[in-house]
């Protein structure tokens, strides 16, 4: 569907909110006003005219004789004292302004006959009673004064409201009833009137406090929050500095500790900001400078295979991957002099770059002395030695150290804490070459080094690696082993060094999945082949 086709909603923002709610308030409050009003004025109204009514018919029943009409109720007949009689009801019905008085007797069976009626009805004439023939019947026949207004709207009379009283003759008996009705037009006309009045007023009074209210809201809560809303919108859009148009409000009210909320928001968000510029700016500075120290550290690696082309009596391979920029891992290999090749793996505790730095000390001081002639064991006393001197951040490294002589096969081995090597005889699988350890360098001084002899014959490899190999784990937080450490290198034994290297790696990735690299992985692999006269042999 296209969205040009589609109908823009209309968005009411907060100032015609807030005008539509203060005008349908005020018609509200107008309208309940209004009727509340007309209901409690109405009843008022009608209660005393129906009062005034009863008020002329006691003025009346103290002026006419009682059991005269008493007589004309019972013999309907008309004589000297009816016609006085009639001309003092019509003049109080004229001065009185009622609609009409009549005299009634009441039959079971809800009808009235007239003894005297201003209406003109004859005397002796009937009229049926629907409305309010209980109460009728209940005045007539025990006197009782009805609550009801009696109010009736009727084609023939018009609409009326009735006040009855019984006329009781001197025997105390209830020959008859008296009514005085009174126009309910005029109540109603006044009852107009007075809604008009309440309109034009509560409008008038309200449209005068709709405005007062309608500014004072603008003063003090949209106002300020519009302010607020624009300052917001600029300080997203220009995030290195603040403003100053939040100090202007003074609402002395929740709105104020808002805009002072904001004000110091933004002000720490500026700060936060140059903060994290800074420290950006920081860490590309500290990223690139590791950039080059994880150069630096790969450089001091032998990373040249085949490292000696013109040597075919072994070949070898070795892999450093660091788990953070710079690694605590090293291997090296290097020719002690014609005869003697020197094999190192070595783990330094701890991460990051003081380990890399304590690395390249040990590094350096192991291929000095290798090179100066001494053994195994005297090489790691003197390395030992030299690390403790200074070791502040108590820093060691596990090693695993090998000088062999090339043309026999033969040489001596020492173990300072590392992993146990694997071996793997001409023909035969790779298996773990256990024995006991010494203690790792740079941990104490004066330690001794043991140191034991090693052997290889043609076809024969030496696998060694660091403790990031075996100790490698998966999302569960299983170890790889050492188990499938063996099983990842007899997949194929006969591979050569650098395809060795390889296998043994993709077994670890698809074992640890997507989990992150806790520890440096290192791993040497050599394999000798012997002089040529015992290649042959």
């Amino acid at each position: 569907m296209n969205n040009a086709a589609k109908p823009r909603r209309i968005r009411f923002g907060i100032s015609k909110k807030m005008l539509l709610s203060v005008v349908l308030l005020t018609v509200l409050i107008c309208m309940v006003s209004t009727f509340s009003g007309y209901y409690q004025y109405s009843n008022t109204i009608r209660k005393l005219y129906n009062d005034n009514g009863y008020v002329i018919a006691n003025i009346i029943l103290d002026h006419i004789d009682h059991d005269k009409i008493g007589l004309y109720a019972q013999t309907w007949t008309e004589d000297e004292d009816y016609a006085e009689m009639a001309d003092y009801l019509r003049s109080v019905e004229k001065a009185s302004g009622a609609a009409y008085i009549y005299i009634v007797t009441v039959n079971e069976d809800q009808t009235v006959r007239y003894i005297y009626d201003s209406s003109g009805v004859a005397i002796g004439g009937t009229d049926p009673v629907s409305a309010f023939f209980d109460e009728v019947w209940a005045a007539y026949t025990k006197g009782e004064r009805t609550d009801n207004y009696m109010v009736r709207h009727s084609k023939k009379y018009g609409f009326l409201t009735s006040s009855m009283v019984p006329v009781i003759d001197s025997q105390n008996n209830i020959v008859a009833l008296l009514f005085v009705d009174v126009w309910m037009e005029l109540i109603m006309t006044t009852l107009r009137g007075y809604i008009i009045r309440m309109i034009l007023i509560s409008l008038g009074t309200l449209a005068v406090f709709c405005v007062a209210y309608w500014f004072f809201m603008r003063r003090n809560f949209i106002g300020p929050l519009m302010r607020i809303r624009k300052n917001v919108t600029e300080f997203a859009q220009n995030e290195t500095e603040t403003t100053t148009s939040l100090e202007g409000i003074r609402t002395k009210d929740e709105i104020q500790d808002l805009a002072r909320s904001i004000h110091t928001m933004e002000d720490d968000i500026v700060k936060y900001i140059a903060n994290i510029r800074t420290i950006t700016a920081e860490k590309e500075r500290i990223g690139a400078e590791l950039n080059v120290a994880t150069q630096i550290q790969a450089d001091m690696l032998p990373r040249i295979f085949p490292p000696f082309p013109d040597r075919h009596e072994f070949d070898l391979y070795a892999t450093m991957d660091p788990a953070k920029e710079v690694g605590g891992d090293f291997y090296d290999f290097f020719l002690v002099d014609d005869d003697h090749v020197a094999l190192v793996m070595a783990d330094v505790s701890g991460k990051g770059v003081p380990a890399a730095l304590f690395m390249v000390i040990a590094k350096t001081l192991i291929k000095n002395r290798a090179q100066m002639g001494d053994s195994p064991a005297e090489i790691l006393k003197n390395v030992n030695e030299q690390l403790c001197e200074g070791n502040e951040a108590e820093l060691f490294v596990t090693v695993w150290l090998a000088v062999i002589e090339i043309s026999t096969g033969r040489g001596l081995a020492a173990n300072a804490g590392h992993e146990h090597p694997v071996l793997r005889r001409a023909g035969g699988r790779y298996e773990l070459v256990e024995y006991r350890h010494s203690p790792a360098v740079a941990t104490m001084e004066g330690i001794r080094f043991r140191e034991h002899s090693i052997e290889l014959h043609p076809g024969d490899s030496l696998f060694v690696y660091t403790d990031g190999v075996p100790e490698a784990s998966n999302a569960a937080n299983e170890l790889f082993g050492s188990e499938r450490m063996l099983a990842a290198l007899n997949r194929n034994p006969n591979a050569n060094p650098s395809e060795l290297l390889r296998t043994v790696r993709r077994d670890i990735d698809a074992f640890v999945g997507e989990a992150p690299q806790f520890d440096d992985i290192t791993m040497l692999n050599i394999q000798y082949a012997g002089p040529e006269e015992k290649r042959h042999e």
